[in-house]
């Protein structure tokens, strides 16, 4: 692990338009070279989901391994001043047992340091997607949006998913993704399956691109067949 250097349910029409932005402002990538960059807030009052996001976390490896298989980064904050990167992974075990090893510690929001970290990676190689899960914003938000920006140029976009209901953090949050030509989500911890699913679809567009991503639509079924068959609308 290297340190980083310096509510309400999501309605369907939400999710829906999340979808056809996937397929209207982001280019597919090569199969099976799918890079994301999977980032946490880890700070105390994320504590009690932070196992569920331990659990939900193989349902983007499970959906791509037929694709060539996602390479995928861990970063989370926590504390006042620990940002950490773990090293890239291709299976859900090495990044379950990373997860494993982190417990949430009370601090400060360190969302400057995860876009900033998106941003050196990205220069580095190219990154399908940076995936960003957090409940609150403690920081400058014109600072937040400069690099949102600079990750958009880049190709980069932020997928932010909002536990509960900040609204303040709603109003950055949103920014962020609009920025980065991303997408916002917001979601309560009984969505948890729903947030499972739409990782998976994620992971899935950055790997495969729009024809992955409508397969797995119909192999999901239910809502996320409903919403993916909005993309041929």
């Amino acid at each position: 692990m290297t340190t980083v250097r310096s509510a309400r349910r999501p309605q369907s029409g939400e999710i829906a338009a999340f979808l056809e932005r996937l397929k209207t402002e982001h280019p597919a990538v090569t199969a099976g070279h799918g890079r994301l960059i999977f980032a946490l807030d880890a700070t105390a009052s994320r504590e009690p989901s932070w196992d569920h996001a331990c659990r939900i976390q193989g349902e983007m490896f499970e959906t791509t391994a037929a694709l060539g298989g996602l390479k995928l980064q861990l970063v989370f904050f926590r504390g006042f001043n620990e940002c950490k990167a773990s090293r890239w992974v291709n299976s859900a075990a090495d990044l379950h047992r990373i997860m494993r090893s982190v417990r949430c510690a009370g601090g400060e929001t360190q969302i400057e340091r995860v876009l900033e970290h998106a941003i050196r990676e990205g220069e580095k190689a190219p990154i399908g997607a940076l995936v960003f899960i957090g409940d609150c914003m403690e920081e400058r938000a014109d600072r937040l949006c400069r690099l949102a920006t600079k990750l958009g140029s880049l190709n980069v976009p932020v997928f932010v998913f909002h536990e509960g209901y900040d609204p303040e953090a709603e109003g950055c949050f949103r920014e962020i993704a609009r920025a980065s030509n991303g997408a916002y989500l917001a979601f309560d911890r009984t969505g948890i399956a729903r947030l499972k699913e739409l990782l998976g679809a994620i992971a899935v567009y950055v790997t495969g691109g729009h024809a992955a991503l409508e397969a797995y639509g119909a192999k999901k079924g239910g809502e996320v067949l409903r919403l993916t068959a909005q993309l041929h609308r």
